[in-house]
């Protein structure tokens, strides 16, 4: 392929607005929406958000987005713009006057964000009208995998920097403005100092950070000049780019400058290296400043790097302050999505009644019934073992991780500030035993059924095959 189809971004900034989001889903949600307002089906069910399979080289995910999820589930709104567009489309008038006075009316629970998850647990859980629970389905599960596929990524080079700073720097090379929003929000839930991105600064409050660019450097005659320059405008907080021609040529020069800054009552902050044998140049250059009585200038690196680039670095030796890492964590390129799964468990059968309900799909199966997910934690606090039960049973000893969080439709739960939501996730990755963060490796954490529940799977696949055998297979 030698050409690229260059899109713009249909004037994103006003193109559509966040009361927009109640069209963000998939077309068959509103088609099989419009069939059960059709034939009458109002009755209440519950869905489950859970994540079906641990991608390669993962033995946990970092669960986050549950914010934008409840704040979109009570706006969620038709507005005349939007029932004029789905008539074009063919909906009924019937229907488009439902959807007109339509408000989310369920209830949610849901783990904590910060939280670290497993395979087939219910994340979220969604009980409400059949066709509020089903219109709502494609923005859970885009929230879900974007936030928590970057925050576990995120955690993963964070680990593998050992105490060092990250910097999430991939805002040019992520998928589109909102991606790049939430990118920087997961990523500073999951550990990392801060990012690049100046509007995820303003509207979340994580810190921004910025070096300067090769570019900088070479629209002046000399490099000294350029540093000299940059100094001028932030003398109290430069990093400066030294590798723009030659790493030890402006090893020197910013060297000088640092002195220079001295003589004026600053410090210069670091220097940056963002290409070559980063292990053997970082080296040299702490010998060269340290040499120079510039023991407190710190070395920053980037280009290219991922949590295995990281580690690998280390385990050399390399003397590294901060990391600035950019394109692999914020695309998650080994692992860019994650089996995230939304599936009905129970359907109310007569007032207050539920039904539970599964899939028997080779590979597919899933988990009947309204459930709850309990942890066992060792004297210490750390973790052992989950348990997913049925939500009426009690499981002694563990502790419930799905919690209330909106109740009729309105909200239950006091939203933490983005710095509560990234102690919680520090203290739960703390929690985590190291084999499970392993880069290399899948060590299975133990998530078990409990008997009820198991024997509820037991008696529903064997009652529905036989139904099929007789021919008969409604509920």
């Amino acid at each position: 392929m030698n050409y690229f189809f260059i899109v713009g971004m249909t004037n994103f900034l006003g193109a559509y607005k966040e009361e927009d989001m109640s069209l963000f889903t998939d077309f068959y949600e509103l088609a099989m929406c419009a069939a059960y307002f059709d034939n009458k089906c109002f009755e209440s069910a519950t869905f489950d958000l859970f994540i079906r399979r641990l991608p390669e080289n993962r033995s946990y995910f970092l669960f986050t987005g549950l914010e934008q999820i409840l704040l979109y589930l009570q706006s969620i709104k038709f507005t005349e713009q939007h029932l004029d567009y789905l008539r074009q489309q063919g909906f009924s008038e019937s229907f488009l006057e439902y959807l007109r006075s339509f408000r989310f009316s369920g209830d949610v629970w849901a783990v904590p964000e910060g939280s670290v998850v497993f395979p087939n647990e219910p994340l979220v859980r969604v009980t409400a009208p059949i066709i509020e629970a089903q219109i709502v389905e494609t923005f859970l599960l885009n929230t879900v995998n974007l936030q928590t596929t970057i925050s576990t990524k995120a955690s993963r080079v964070v680990y593998a920097a050992k105490g060092k700073d990250i910097i999430e720097f991939g805002l040019r090379r992520e998928h589109g403005v909102d991606a790049g929003m939430k990118v920087a929000r997961s990523s500073f839930i999951a550990g990392c100092l801060g990012t690049s991105n100046v509007l995820a600064g303003m509207v979340y409050g994580v810190p921004v950070f910025g070096t300067m660019a090769h570019s900088f450097v070479m629209s002046y005659p000399n490099e000294i000049d350029a540093f000299r320059a940059f100094l001028k405008t932030f003398p109290d907080r430069s990093i400066l780019l030294i590798d723009t021609y030659n790493d030890v040529l402006g090893l020197e020069n910013a060297v000088i400058v640092a002195k220079e800054l001295e003589s004026s009552g600053f410090k210069l902050g670091g220097v940056r290296l963002d290409s070559g044998d980063l292990v053997e140049s970082s080296k040299r250059v702490r010998r060269f400043l340290d040499d120079a009585g510039l023991e407190y200038v710190k070395i920053f690196v980037s280009g290219d790097l991922d949590e295995f680039r990281v580690a690998e670095l280390l385990d050399k030796g390399a003397c590294v302050d901060c990391f600035g890492v950019g394109t692999k964590l914020g695309t998650s390129s080994d692992r860019p999505y994650l089996d995230v799964i939304y599936k009905l468990c129970e359907v109310m059968m007569a007032p207050g009644v539920f039904s539970p309900v599964m899939k028997l799909s080779p590979d597919k199966l899933t988990l009947p019934g309204c459930k709850q997910v309990y942890r066992y934690k060792d004297l210490d606090g750390n973790f052992v073992r989950d348990v997913v039960a049925l939500a009426s049973e009690r499981v002694v000893g563990a502790e419930p991780l799905l919690v209330e969080v909106m109740s009729g439709g309105r909200l239950v739960y006091s939203l933490p500030s983005l710095d509560e939501i990234r102690l919680f996730a520090c203290e739960n990755l703390s929690r985590l035993d190291a084999k499970y963060k392993s880069l290399t490796s899948v060590n299975v954490y133990p998530v078990e059924l409990s008997v009820s529940l198991q024997d509820l799977v037991v008696v529903l696949r064997e009652k529905f095959l036989n139904k099929v055998h007789s021919g008969n297979v409604s509920k």
